[in-house]
């Protein structure tokens, strides 16, 4: 080690509260980034097993290939397993008491297509051949028919066909009934004899809509036929951006015709089809990694400009004993190498045991949240290591190379007299003498003070810039990506809902029977019909202005064509909710003055551009008026049907209001003015019953125990459960990552401001031994915490709604909604920096009025 090195490790050691200052800030930061990193690793590992759960574990799925294109797709080189499965289809369940699952579905898997698709064994074995069965447990529980192992099965296997039509209905698609009657029959049956040899759980693609319980067979290449079709489910040997065209020219080189991918999977390898999603990812991933990495060298940056600022004298001694510029400057990299040695080992430890802590109290909550047996790991991989300290080091080498270059510039009579951090010349320190007039002699002397060290100065400023920055940068961002989340969801706000499949009223004493059953919490009534408005031009949807402007056909005197649905509540119902939204009980229920609840905010997905839209369904205000017509008369005449009185602007949805698209306007109303608006065409008015339950599964299989004919109820519990849980990781996610950077940002600014005071102990004495008063300072302090935020404010709220219009833009690749400043976050930041600033110099400065005026003036070094 040459000499340079060595009387830099000895100054790191004399100055033990700068250097420890230093080593926190770095391990900090070098925490904060393997915090986050680690995070992303293993939130995407837990959302991948819940994928696979979900769907199955497969990436690409070519569905109806012959024997020949199976096997140039198993040839495949991306190929890394492939899992067979066969639709064989439906028969009658005999003696079933489920009336909306009147069959069972016959599905085929291969052996590899029982472990892909997660095929859970309850009892007994899997299926080894074509006449071997298991049977899903959901047979015996909800549909009371009994079977054993070892049962054999003749079973009448055709395929469903609706009335008329002429392609084949499958399992996702509902039974097709009307009145009491089906209106589909099975058609090309075939009888079909099996053995059962186990049970299983409900298989994937199994849902409470579905027509048939699900049995599984085996199928294999042998069983396959010229003619047969097999769907092929792909395990990919790489997962990568090049997957999709790989696929797509595998199958247009083979010539089949349909290519699927598991979405819902690949999304958490962070590939998406749509290039509007990927563009989304990567500038975001691209903006928030900046702010982190700015975040850091700020950080780290502030601490090795100190340092140099108060080594200054220090490195100018060795200018004087022949140092060279090389040496001084290496001298200043070799602390930055030094501290990142001991810094970078202890930042991995405390980042990894805080996120482990964070997700050992975080593992229930989230088990109970997913509706899921999957735990949140802690996934540390070498690329998450190799990512941080490569990040930790880049931001080391770039905090200490403009300071280290700063100090080898500095010539030795000058680092020696201080005169390059010091600026004595009078235009320099030169004050307002408005300052002075309003303000008193202690702004005035703490002005000049900031004045004549700039360097140290512009670096807290600098330190509370990125602050400002960090801050409002995160806080939009975890505030975009719950826009974004709650734009993709269905709005699922029910467990259950209950209808007539004929249309048919539900009867009161139904429903009395039904809403009081156990676990039931909450449920409402909803009647609802179509009509049309005829709206004016000025007033529709943006989207819509845009057609108009292109196709004046569109309009039909000056007026545009929009599709009203209109949603009766029950008494009870419909109170709470205008309360909840600010509306006039008394005047929704006048049916002489027709009045109604306008959603005049909708959220869809634009099937053109894939992108998810918010936007206004239509600018009208409270008190206007909205002509209604029916374009459903026997004699197709459009008539006039009323006007009714818009009573009040939500964008809250009652309880079992599903979403509408642009040209379409969702109306609450009463009863009452349902009856009245209705007319005689009451027939067009169909009943829905919307409940939550303690126990879906439950609930849902009391009520088709009560055998009432024709009565569909669809179970939706899952994906109400599924899209609450995405909200609630996001604002996991989110609040967590605020928290982080607020407490990255408070330890800059104190660290700044605490070692900046304290590099000024031997200023402050000078003023104390000329007569300031222990009042006049503490007013001094104040007023240079005021400066301090007055300037961080001007350059940092600027600089933070510039990043924030870069998010925006990112998100607007995939997500379209109006661009809107976050003022709370705003205001609390504004609040925030001059807390911590004034805590922070207050801090700062009860120690250095502790200090002995005789030995600060002595004192070389902190």
């Amino acid at each position: 080690m040459n000499i340079v090195n060595t009387l830099t490790i000895r100054h790191l050691k004399q100055n033990k509260r700068r250097t420890l200052v230093t080593i926190i800030g770095v391990i900090i930061s070098v925490a904060m980034v393997t915090a986050v990193a680690t995070l992303v690793f293993s939130f995407s590992d837990l959302l991948i097993k819940q994928a696979i759960a979900d769907s199955g574990e497969w990436h690409v799925q070519y569905q109806d290939v012959t024997k020949e294109q199976l096997a140039a797709i198993q040839g495949d080189d991306a190929t890394k397993t492939v899992a067979m499965a066969r639709d064989i289809g439906f028969a009658p369940l005999e003696g079933g008491q489920t009336p909306n699952k009147p069959y069972l579905f016959i599905k085929a898997y291969d052996a590899q297509g029982f472990a892909q698709f997660q095929v859970e064994l309850s009892k007994g074995r899997l299926p080894l051949t074509d006449k071997e069965v298991v049977i899903s447990e959901p047979v015996a529980m909800n549909a009371k028919v009994k079977y054993e192992i070892g049962d054999r099965l003749s079973l009448r296997v055709g395929e469903r066909f609706e009335q008329g039509g002429d392609h084949p209905l499958d399992q996702t698609e509902p039974l097709r009934r009307e009145d009491s009657s089906l209106t589909e029959t099975l058609q090309h049956i075939k009888t079909r004899e099996y053995t059962v040899v186990g049970f299983i759980k409900t298989p994937l693609g199994e849902t409470p809509w579905s027509p048939g319980y699900t049995i599984l067979s085996y199928v294999d290449e042998n069983s396959i036929g010229a003619n047969d079709r097999v769907d092929a489910s792909v395990v990919l040997q790489r997962v990568n951006p090049f997957l999709f065209a790989h696929a797509e020219g595998l199958a247009e080189k083979n010539h089949m015709e349909s290519v699927q991918y598991n979405n819902g999977l690949l999304r958490y390898y962070g590939l998406s089809k749509s290039s509007g999603s990927s563009s989304m990812m990567f500038f975001l991933s691209a903006i928030i990694m900046g702010v982190i990495m700015i975040g850091s060298v700020s950080l780290i940056y502030n601490a090795f400009a100190i340092s140099v600022s108060e080594r200054s004298r220090h490195l100018g001694m060795l200018a004087s004993v022949g140092a060279t510029k090389r040496q001084k400057r290496n001298s200043v990299l070799f602390e930055g190498v030094v501290i990142g040695l001991i810094s970078i080992p202890i930042g991995i430890l405390c980042g990894l045991a805080g996120i482990g802590i964070t997700f050992w109290f975080m593992n229930s909550m989230i088990q109970g949240a997913l509706w899921t047996n999957e735990k949140l790991t802690l996934i540390v991989t070498p690329l998450s290591l190799l990512i941080t300290c490569v990040l930790s080091l880049l931001t080391i080498f770039i905090s200490s190379y403009l300071p280290a270059i700063r100090a080898s510039k500095v010539s030795a009579m000058d680092a020696i007299r201080q005169t390059t951090d010091v600026k004595l010349t009078a235009k320099a320190v030169r004050t307002s003498k408005f300052i002075r007039k309003f303000f008193g002699i202690e702004a005035e002397i703490g002005l000049k003070n900031l004045k004549r060290n700039k360097r140290r100065y512009h670096a807290i400023v600098f330190s509370l810039v990125i602050s400002i920055v960090l801050f409002l940068t995160v806080s939009f961002f975890t505030a975009g990506m719950t826009q974004s989340l709650e734009l993709s969801r269905e709005g699922i706000n029910f467990d259950i809902e209950v209808l007539h499949g004929d249309g048919k009223r539900l009867d009161d004493r139904l429903i009395q029977s039904i809403v009081s059953l156990d676990g039931v919490t909450e449920y409402n009534v909803i009647r609802e019909m179509y009509g049309n408005a005829w709206v004016d031009a000025a007033i529709i949807a943006d989207e819509l202005q845009a057609k108009v402007k292109k196709d004046k056909s569109l309009l039909q005197d000056g007026k545009y064509p929009y599709d009203i649905k209109i949603h009766a509540l029950d008494d009870s119902s419909l109170q709470a909710y205008a309360r909840a939204v600010g509306a006039d009980y008394a005047q929704l229920t006048d049916p002489d003055h027709p009045a109604a609840i306008v959603m005049d905010r909708i959220h869809y997905k634009d099937m053109d551009t894939g992108k998810y839209v918010q936007t206004k369904a239509i600018y009208t205000n409270v008190g206007q008026r909205i002509e209604l017509t029916n374009f459903y008369k026997e004699n197709g005449e459009e008539t006039k049907v009323n006007e009714v009185t818009v009573a009040a602007l939500t964008d809250q949805a009652p309880m079992g209001m599903g979403p509408t698209g642009v040209g379409g306007l969702n109306m609450i109303v009463s009863e009452r003015v349902m009856n009245r608006l209705a007319d005689d065409d009451l027939g067009n008015v169909q009943m829905y019953l919307h409940l939550k339950s303690t126990e879906p599964l439950r609930t849902q299989q009391e009520i088709e125990e009560m055998h009432e004919t024709n009565l569909n109820v669809f179970n939706v519990y899952q994906s109400r459960k599924s899209e609450e849980q995405q909200i609630l990781l996001m604002s996991v996610f989110s609040y967590g990552f605020i928290v982080l950077i607020s407490a990255i940002s408070i330890a800059n600014i104190f660290n700044t401001i605490s070692t900046g005071l304290s590099l000024r102990k031997r200023e402050f004495a000078m003023l104390k031994s000329v007569g300031m008063t222990p009042k006049g300072f503490t007013k001094m302090m104040n007023y240079e915490s005021i400066f301090y935020g007055v300037k961080s404010l001007v350059f940092g709220l600027p600089v933070s709604f510039i990043v924030m219009y870069l998010i925006y833009r990112a998100f607007s690749n995939k997500f379209s909604y109006g661009f809107t400043l976050p003022w709370m976050s705003i205001l609390s930041v504004i609040v925030a920096v001059f807390v911590i600033v004034g805590s922070a110099m207050l801090y700062s400065g009860a120690k250095v009025k502790k200090e002995n005026i005789m030995d600060v003036l002595k004192q070389e070094n902190i």
